[in-house]
């Protein structure tokens, strides 16, 4: 029995041998002959050659042949032609926020949910990749190349770009200085006041919490994106006294108090230590000891405060005039990992807001934030980012069968994007979360996603050599995609992202623009705020004006100067070195 055992063991490992000495051997010939049958950048694809690729391939051309394209190109060109722009008032708006849902995310997303369906995937639509109109949008702020949630918040919402981490306040803000973010000279109202100062309703959506940087833009002036309590404030011995923080803006003050929805996580940042969260028993945050919940319960006597799933669903709208949702001490959990918490999906809260908010007569305006594609990505776990993104497409798709295109325009965009690429030539269908399907020329596989930093790099390498992923399970919930750059979290990236628009002025949206112009569209086609709208005068816009000049900040800039060593590849087995040796040297 046991040398069968051992025999079996070695057949084993001489097949694993000769499959790696094959790949090898195909990769230098490829390479050796790529100026007669390819290029170096460009090498031949592995050949189809088992049984069910040929089946495949025999079924696929018996679906796709070129009659099926030219069809299907047909039929896209009459829908172009038949589009028709819908040059009127915007009733209501809805703004879509998938945080970090870069353009990689946004593909990778919809194979994913194909694959979810049994398809191959790369044929998938998400609901937003049917709106008639898109466009880029480019994320930088005033003093950052790569940006994050807080200025790109200020941009898309408040219509100004500014610098990094800080929040409705222009680029004259001093990051964490108090009396810079009380000076109203500094401050700018977002699409939020706008709107309320039209006597239409708001809302804000969010699976983070509801101070996070992106609600946030919607409602605080914060020269510290992190300044979310009094706790976090004293941190940078602010006192709280004269600097609100955001969760009291958002409860106290204009315009978050106004909002008639609140949906989101981040109860421990709305009450003080001495009170225990109902679903963790873990004390709230605030040392001031303020209570901001029941000072939000107090100040809204005809509105409901909820903390579950069940509690949300069973609203009575009509009844209820003003909504609060807090469904987690912090951000909420990710899809995946919130089986045992009784909490709503994005697609629950985008639903109860917009039948919260659809009873004004004037309209409304609601921000939307998929927040967790971003931190799944921070994460390294990209797998949960596609499950948080395929989330936030169903919100979206629940959207658009509450309303109408007539009156209302959708905005589905990203504040900005993520490292995650996808890469390596695997095959048509090929799992978006597995392996390309060949080696790369170490004579290891690799996955089709992977990041260029971030957490993943423990995936990725050791001792200076890449790790076999050949029985690892990339599919799994906790997988973390390789990086190249060791970071404890995965960074934002600076590439643009993409605008998708439906609805009246969604036309507006066809070309590549800077991020603040998409508040200037919202103002512009629901006829709020202090621009030029649609009402003043649709069939005779003014002509451009020159733009005034302008000081260049002199803010510090941001940079990471980090480096790694050259990496060697190896072969595992040694006669295969020997015996290429021998070959190739001859």
């Amino acid at each position: 029995m046991l040398e069968s055992t051992q025999r079996s063991q070695t057949i084993k490992s001489n097949m694993v041998c000769s499959h790696k000495i094959i790949f090898l051997v195909v990769t230098l010939v490829l390479s050796s002959t790529a100026g007669v049958h390819g290029d170096e950048h460009h090498h031949s694809r592995p050949l189809r050659d088992s049984v069910t690729d040929v089946n495949n391939k025999a079924e696929q051309s018996a679906t796709e042949d070129a009659a099926y394209w030219t069809q299907l190109g047909q039929q896209l060109l009459f829908d172009e032609l038949a589009k028709q722009r819908i040059n009127s008032q915007a009733k209501n708006i809805i703004v879509f926020l998938g945080d970090g849902m870069s353009i990689s995310t946004v593909t990778a997303a919809r194979i994913y949910k194909g694959q979810k369906a049994g398809k191959t995937g790369e044929e998938e639509q998400l609901h937003f990749d049917r709106f008639p109109y898109a466009a880029l949008s480019k994320t930088y702020c005033t003093d950052i190349q790569v940006a994050d949630s807080a200025c790109t918040a200020t941009a898309y919402l408040c219509g100004i770009k500014t610098d990094v981490d800080t929040l409705g306040l222009d680029v004259n803000v001093i990051k964490k200085n108090c009396s810079t973010q009380i000076d109203p000279a500094n401050q700018v109202d977002s699409v939020m006041t706008w709107a309320q100062a039209a006597n239409k309703a708001t809302g804000i959506v969010t699976t983070t919490r509801v101070t996070h940087a992106t609600p946030a833009g919607a409602y605080a002036h914060s020269a510290n994106r992190d300044w979310e309590d009094d706790y976090a404030q004293s941190f940078d011995g602010v006192d709280s006294n004269t600097c609100d923080d955001i969760a009291e803006q958002l409860v106290l003050n204009s315009p978050g108090k106004n909002l008639k929805v609140i949906l989101g996580g981040g109860r421990t940042y709305l009450t003080p230590t001495t009170t225990t969260d109902p679903e963790t028993q873990e004390a709230g945050r605030r040392r001031d000891g303020k209570n901001l919940i029941d000072q939000w319960v107090t100040d809204h006597p005809t509105g409901k405060y909820v903390t579950t799933r069940d509690e949300l669903v069973n609203v009575d709208v009509a009844g209820t005039d003003f909504l609060l949702g807090l469904f987690s001490p912090s951000h909420m959990e990710y899809f995946l990992e919130s089986s045992a918490a009784n909490n709503p999906t994005l697609e629950q809260m985008t639903r109860a807001a917009i039948q919260m908010l659809q009873k004004d007569a004037n309209g409304y305006v609601l921000l939307v934030e998929g927040g967790r594609i971003d931190q799944a990505h921070h994460d390294g776990r990209a797998k949960l980012a596609l499950e948080e993104a395929f989330q936030f497409d169903l919100a979206v798709a629940a959207a658009l069968n509450l309303t109408n295109s007539d009156d209302t325009l959708i905005i589905v965009t990203a504040d900005h994007s993520h490292t995650l690429s996808i890469n390596g030539y695997p095959k048509r269908g090929n799992d978006i979360l597995g392996l390309v399907g060949y080696a790369a020329s170490d004579l290891k596989p690799y996955t089709t996603l992977s990041y260029a930093n971030g957490p993943g790099y423990a995936n990725s390498f050791s001792g200076g050599e890449r790790l076999d992923l050949t029985d690892v399970d990339t599919i799994s919930d906790s997988f973390l995609q390789p990086a190249m750059v060791p970071l404890a979290t995965e960074s934002h990236g600076g590439d643009d992202v993409a605008i998708f628009a439906l609805g009246p002025q969604a036309h507006l949206f066809q070309g590549v623009y800077e991020q603040h112009y998409i508040a200037h569209v919202m103002s512009y086609a629901a006829c709020i705020g202090p621009g030029f709208t649609f009402c003043n005068n649709p069939a005779n816009p003014p002509s451009t004006t020159a733009i005034p000049p302008s000081t260049p900040s002199s803010s510090s800039r941001i940079g990471v100067n980090r480096s790694l060593g050259s990496i060697s590849a190896f072969m595992s087995c040694v006669w295969i070195q020997r015996l290429l040796v021998s070959v190739f040297t001859q």
